[in-house]
């Protein structure tokens, strides 16, 4: 996972498990929701979740991230807890990996951890850290890896983390409708008359002017109805050519929504005898170096 372009996807993906809870979850509203999201158009669906999601807190889950490469025959799958807390203008995100599985063989152990703090909270004998930073801690190599994500922005008004990862990859709930439309074909996807129908499937196709049209073909999200809590989403990459695009696939476990989480668990501590870090800030035009 060392490829900044794959660490980062971990994160942008898994903003949605913060996204589509309040479909129906809120006391009271589930039933009705259920109804009306059988014959509602997207536009609705995409405007309600605006709306809700700023009641948003605190998000933990059991996450599960498999990469597939179509063209290798190859997967991988790590597994994991998210963790994300907002509060006063400040949010926190982080995924724990405990075990990762290639192809047939066995689940491992293996510890991966991914942070993203401020970068007042990291430190280094020769340099300041500032504006938002993702670090990676690899527990196989004891290396750690900062990369910048943003620079510092006005401490009055500071830039909440979905709206940062929406400059990479839209964020349904947190992207207004109008630019997701404009970035996007979108659609309700009906699902075979077999299946279940307590999954909603919001489709987006990527648009030929798109800026997301370098990296992404097409992004899906699925919904659990009765939960009213996102399952799965899966975006499929540009590159290989299709129909070969590597895929990112992110499945949700057990969800605790606004429950409240510890402080403690976004703290960064380097174990020791890790590896000094490996510093990547952002160039002049705001891309990773």
């Amino acid at each position: 996972m060392s490829d900044i372009r794959t660490v980062k996807a971990i994160f942008i993906i898994s903003w949605i498990a913060a996204t589509c809870w309040a479909c129906g979850c809120a006391d009271g509203q589930q039933t009705q929701q259920q109804d009306t999201q059988k014959t509602e158009p997207a536009d609705a669906v995409l405007e309600r979740l605006n709306k809700m999601t700023s009641e948003l807190t605190s998000y933990e889950a059991r996450i599960e991230y498999k990469y597939l490469q179509p063209l290798l025959e190859s997967e991988s799958l790590n597994k994991g807890v998210l963790y994300y807390t907002r509060s006063a203008g400040t949010a926190a995100l982080r995924v724990n990996f405990d075990t990762r599985k290639q192809e047939d063989e066995k689940e491992q152990k293996y510890i991966e951890q991914f942070i993203v703090l401020d970068g007042a909270a990291l430190t280094h004998p020769a340099q300041q850290f500032k504006g938002i930073w993702l670090v990676q801690l690899d527990y196989q190599l004891k290396t750690v890896k900062y990369y910048q994500l943003a620079e510092p922005n006005d401490p009055n008004a500071p830039a909440d983390l979905f709206e940062l990862a929406g400059r990479n990859l839209p964020m349904l709930g947190f992207t207004r409708t109008k630019d997701l439309k404009r970035e996007f074909e979108i659609a309700i996807v009906e699902p075979p008359k077999d299946t279940s129908k307590e999954i909603t499937q919001v489709h987006l196709k990527v648009k030929p002017n798109s800026v997301y049209k370098d990296d992404y073909v097409s992004m899906d999200f699925w919904i659990d109805r009765k939960l009213g809590l996102p399952a799965k989403a899966v975006a499929v990459k540009t590159e290989p050519e299709p129909p070969y695009g590597e895929i990112q696939e992110i499945t949700f476990l057990n969800p605790k929504v606004n429950k409240g989480i510890d402080a403690n668990v976004f703290e960064l501590k380097i174990p020791k005898g890790f590896s000094e870090p490996e510093i990547t800030p952002l160039s002049k035009d705001g891309t990773q170096k």
